[in-house]
C-alpha cells in the first residue's frame, strides 16, 4: 500500500510504500477509493491539534470497500462499501459510553489524528465504527458526507426547531447542511469571506434566503447561528444577530481566541454551545436523511498524491464546497 504520511508538524506529507496490514480480530481493512479533505485534517497538520500520534497519515473522510475483514467481525463482509468517520474508536466503558454519549468517550480513537486515517490507498478501521454506504454512486461525492456532513448535523440538531438559520463559513460542512436546512424548510442565512461575492452567489443557488458577509448584520434577527469557519471572532458577531433566547453553536474542533465581549451579548438567554465529534447514531441516521433529501456535494477533485496541494488551497480558499483525494 501507499500512503501520505506526516512525519513531523509543519513539514509536508509524502507518499511512501509501506506493507498493507492485515486487519485486527475486530477490524476489517478498507481499500480506499475517495478521501475527503477536512479542515481539521489542517488542524493536525499545522500543529494546531495536540499530540497527534506521529507518524501519522491523516484523513477522515473515507468511503471504500472492505477488503479483508478480522476473526471477530460479523456484520462486514468483503465487498461492502462503508464511510470511516473522525471517530474511530471508543473504549466503550467510561460515564460517556456508557449513557449513550460516546462522543464524548474519555479513550477515544479518531481516523487520521490519533489511528492512520485515509489520505492512503488502504486503511485499518473499527468495524463498530465503519458506517455502511449507498452502493449507488460516487465515492468522491459521498466523502464529505463523513465529517464536513456529520459535523453539519449535529450542529444543526443542537440548534433545535430553529426556523432562522444563520451559517458562518460557507465551506464544505455549511454548503452541505444548508441543502438540509433548505429541504427541512428553514430559511437559510449564509455569511462568507467578507467580499467574497462568488461564494455567495453559490450560497443562494443552494437556497439560502440572503448571503453576504461576516461583517454584514442580517436583514432580520436569526434564531440559532452555526459557526464552522475557525474564527473566535465570529462568536461575538453571531450572538448579536440571533435575537432574544437564540443560540450560537460552535461546530468546529479548534478555534481562535474569542475576543472579549460585552454581556449583553449573551444576556436574555442567548445560548452558546460547541459540537464534540459524532456518534455512530448520527452517522447511520444523517446519511439516511442525506439519500432521501437529495444532499448533493461539490467537490474539487485531486489524485491521493495532491494531497499538499489540497491542503494549502483549503488553507487560501482556492475552491467552494469540498476538497476530496481520489485513489486514480
Amino acid at each position: 500500500m501507499h500512503a501520505m504520511i506526516l512525519h513531523r508538524i509543519g513539514e509536508p506529507l509524502t507518499w511512501t510504500e509501506q506493507p498493507t496490514p492485515d486487519p485486527g480480530p475486530d477490524e476489517v481493512r478498507v481499500r480506499i477509493h475517495a478521501c475527503g479533505v477536512c479542515r481539521t485534517d489542517l488542524h493536525v497538520v499545522d500543529g494546531e491539534l495536540p499530540n497527534p500520534r506521529l507518524p501519522i497519515v491523516p484523513g477522515h473522510e473515507i468511503v471504500g470497500r472492505v477488503e479483508a475483514v478480522g476473526a471477530n467481525v460479523e456484520a462486514l463482509a468483503p465487498g461492502d462499501r462503508v464511510g470511516v468517520p473522525w471517530l474511530g474508536h471508543t473504549c466503550g466503558a467510561c460515564p460517556y459510553c456508557r449513557s449513550g454519549r460516546e462522543n464524548l468517550c474519555d479513550h477515544p480513537q479518531f481516523t487520521g489524528y490519533t489511528r492512520n486515517g485515509g489520505f492512503a490507498t488502504h486503511v485499518l478501521a473499527d468495524a463498530r465504527f465503519a458506517l455502511p454506504m449507498c452502493e449507488h454512486g460516487d465515492a468522491a461525492a459521498q466523502a464529505p458526507l463523513l465529517c464536513a456532513g456529520l459535523i453539519g448535523w449535529r450542529s444543526l440538531k443542537i440548534a433545535g426547531d430553529a426556523r432562522r438559520i444563520g451559517l458562518y463559513g460557507f465551506g464544505a460542512a455549511a454548503h452541505i447542511i444548508a441543502q438540509v436546512a433548505v429541504w427541512q424548510g428553514r430559511s437559510v442565512f449564509a455569511f462568507t469571506r467578507p467580499g467574497d461575492t462568488d461564494t455567495q452567489a453559490f450560497a443562494n443557488r443552494l437556497g439560502a434566503v440572503w448571503a453576504g458577509g461576516s461583517d454584514e448584520t442580517p436583514p432580520e434577527p436569526l434564531d440559532a447561528a452555526l459557526i464552522y469557519a475557525p474564527i473566535g471572532a465570529l462568536i461575538p458577531a453571531a450572538l448579536k444577530a440571533v435575537h432574544k433566547g437564540g443560540r450560537v453553536v460552535c461546530a468546529g474542533i479548534h478555534m481562535s481566541e474569542i475576543p472579549a465581549f460585552s454581556y449583553d451579548l449573551l444576556w436574555e438567554e442567548r445560548e452558546l454551545v460547541s459540537v464534540a465529534n459524532l456518534t455512530r447514531e448520527d452517522g447511520v441516521e444523517f446519511l439516511a436523511m442525506a439519500a432521501e433529501a437529495g444532499i448533493r456535494t461539490h467537490v474539487t477533485r485531486y489524485p491521493m498524491t495532491e494531497a499538499n496541494r489540497a491542503l494549502d488551497d483549503l488553507r487560501h480558499g482556492r475552491f467552494r464546497g469540498a476538497a476530496v483525494l481520489v485513489n486514480e
